[in-house]
């Protein structure tokens, strides 16, 4: 953390002081923004004259009798609990340094996705590298199994020749011209011997074979190993990069970078977005006004040796709280992050209205593990995608220490950990959840279950519970049993048939539908294979308008007005494979199942309604 010298009041400014040039962080842009006062590399404030330590002060300075001040601000902590984003005061006008260029910001902001999608590239290649050893060891394994096998073969089949009599051994000895008769019996057992002996080179030629292959796999699985290794390590050198890049960053950068989302949400979605990027922005805004540039997380984990100018948190009985800070700003206290934590929430915040898809990491979609995963790379620390993964690598929080950018978890009796987003403050949570259908800030009233991942943990932490199915992101699937209530049609404020791609959600085969009815799709596709060892087979999901119409000129009987199609909406599907006919056993499986999982059949659908369609079947109860 640094602190910028005061500045005056503008009727009184003076002549900007010259300023040493300085190397732009590794990976950051080359580009330049030019100041009021003088140009500085891209997303970083002005630099005092001359660089001092990070601690400790010239004698004089007069910034230490700010850091006295600082610490005795910061005693008071122990009367306050944490601090919410929202609940500072206003930022005071013209105290904030001028922001970068939009173009500038926005290379930082690839620059960052760009790490983050190399290091899960590099991860990614050491999975299947470990894969391609552990195949290796189990092919190697095999082969000193045949080994084993082929030698005990040799050996028993050298016993048995050395308990044989002469008769046995030299059976050719016993032919004799005074008994033609025994001849058949004598070439028999020399036949039985030659085989014997050639059963026996074949065991030990095999022996040898396996022998070599078991040592040519170790190779295989030796040489894997180390690649993923190397992996690994290149995986380590970008997280290092990013770090060096977020650990410059000023706070009115990081504002500029989470206002970077252009997709659109429904109008009450919409305006929680909208509510907490302005608090997050206006908590940026006042570490600039303040001359703050968030420190480094290694910096914050111990809250007794804290950079100058900064003081110990403390939760409201008086313990302090790992991993973060506080300093006395304009009158007041003021929370300060890891450089790793504002980075990753500001990158979560530019993802805002991308496209729930289940399993994925971005671009262009994410799954909730993979959208927590990906921010935080975007700040300079790997986490697994998988949400037992997310949970081992950080610390526990205590009730009452929760802080902005901590890992909320949801829990489910089914799933165990069940969904994961990043703490905003208050009840608020930013996630890529499959109820929302989107990166979207949603309220959370149990937040008991979290971690923090800049302060690693001493040895990983037990996952707090356990299910027998995997994780769904809140998926709102139907209990067993239960009918499926009303479901509006129209939705995020789109007209039939007109929703943007990227507001739904995959099933594969290029069908795609609004994302909580494509979860529960999913889930009634893998039923259904396991009763007939197939997933369901789909002629069609989402219709546009254009489409609309289409279908509607070629069968005009059978479809629905164009802009009045359930299709319209992403909330239907027409089935194949045995479904598109009355009587059969997948469409008496559909009537008894496809409830549990969300999916009815209009009334007018069925056998002996007004327009029977057994293909046609709709999510939730559209009227």
């Amino acid at each position: 953390m640094r602190k910028a010298p005061a500045r005056k009041a503008p009727a009184q400014q003076v002549p900007a002081r010259k300023t040493p040039a300085r190397k732009p962080a590794v990976g950051t842009p080359q580009a330049r923004q030019t100041t009021g006062r003088k140009t500085v590399p891209a997303g970083r404030r002005p630099a005092p004259a001359t660089r001092r330590p990070a601690r400790g002060r010239t004698p004089g300075d007069p910034r230490r009798w700010w850091h006295r001040l600082a610490v005795v601000g910061g005693a008071t902590l122990a009367l306050i609990g944490v601090l919410a984003v929202s609940a500072q005061p206003p930022t005071e006008a013209g105290q904030v340094p001028a922001p970068a260029a939009a173009g500038e910001v926005a290379a930082i902001a690839a620059t960052l996705a760009d790490a983050a999608a190399r290091h899960r590239a590099a991860l990614a290649e050491a999975d299947a590298l470990d894969d391609q050893a552990q195949q290796a060891r189990d092919t190697g394994a095999a082969a000193l199994a045949r080994v084993t096998a082929d030698r005990a073969a040799v050996g028993a089949h050298a016993a048995t020749a050395y308990r044989r009599n002469p008769e046995e051994r030299w059976p050719l000895a016993q032919l004799s011209l005074h008994q033609p008769g025994s001849t058949s019996d004598v070439l028999h057992v020399q036949g039985l011997a030659e085989q014997l002996a050639e059963r026996q080179d074949r065991s030990v030629a095999r022996a040898a074979l396996a022998a070599v292959q078991a040592a040519q796999h170790t190779d295989t699985a030796a040489a894997a190993e180390a690649a993923a290794a190397q992996a690994r390590g290149r995986a380590a050198d970008v997280l290092a990069e990013v770090r060096t890049i977020v650990a410059d960053l000023d706070p009115t950068v990081s504002a500029q970078w989470a206002a970077l989302s252009t997709s659109a949400a429904a109008a009450d979605q919409q305006a929680r977005n909208t509510a907490a990027l302005a608090g997050w922005q206006d908590h940026l805004g006042r570490l600039a006004a303040a001359g703050v540039t968030p420190p480094p997380a290694a910096d914050l984990t111990d809250p007794g040796a804290l950079p100058t100018g900064l003081a110990a948190l403390r939760d409201a009985t008086g313990a302090p709280v790992p991993g973060t800070a506080t300093t006395y700003a304009a009158g007041g206290t003021l929370t300060v992050l890891s450089a790793e934590t504002v980075a990753a929430v500001s990158a979560g915040f530019a993802q805002l209205g991308k496209p729930y898809l289940v399993g994925q990491q971005g671009p262009d979609g994410y799954g909730c593990g993979g959208f927590a995963a990906t921010a935080w790379a975007q700040g300079g620390i790997g986490l697994p995608a998988d949400l037992p993964g997310q949970w081992a690598s950080g610390t526990p929080v205590p009730a009452g220490q929760l802080q902005v950018g901590d890992l909320v978890f949801s829990t489910d009796p089914r799933s165990g950990l069940d969904d994961v987003g990043l703490y905003l403050g208050g009840t608020s949570v930013l996630s890529a959840s499959s109820d929302q259908g989107q990166v979207a800030v949603r309220e959370l009233s149990d937040l008991s279950t979290a971690v923090r991942v800049t302060v690693p943990p001493a040895t990983p932490a037990q996952v707090p519970v356990t299910g027998p199915v995997s994780a769904t992101c809140s998926a709102p699937l139907p209990a067993p049993g239960s009918t499926p209530g009303p479901v509006t049609g129209a939705w995020g404020g789109w007209a039939n048939g007109q929703i943007p791609a990227d507001q739904l959600c995959s099933i594969g085969g290029g069908h795609r539908l609004r994302c909580d009815a494509a979860a529960a799709y999913r889930a009634m596709s893998a039923a259904y294979a396991q009763a007939f060892g197939a997933p369901l087979c789909i002629t069609d999901s989402y219709r546009s308008l254009d489409a609309q119409v289409d279908v509607h000129h070629r069968k005009p009987r059978i479809t629905a007005v164009p802009g009045t199609s359930n299709h319209g909406w992403a909330l239907a599907v027409d089935l194949c494979g045995g479904i598109n006919a009355f009587g059969t056993a997948q469409t008496a499986w559909m009537q008894l199942t496809a409830g549990h999982f969300g999916w009815l059949q209009p009334d007018w659908a069925r056998s002996g309604g007004q327009n029977p369609e057994p293909w046609h079947w709709e999510y939730g109860d559209l009227g």
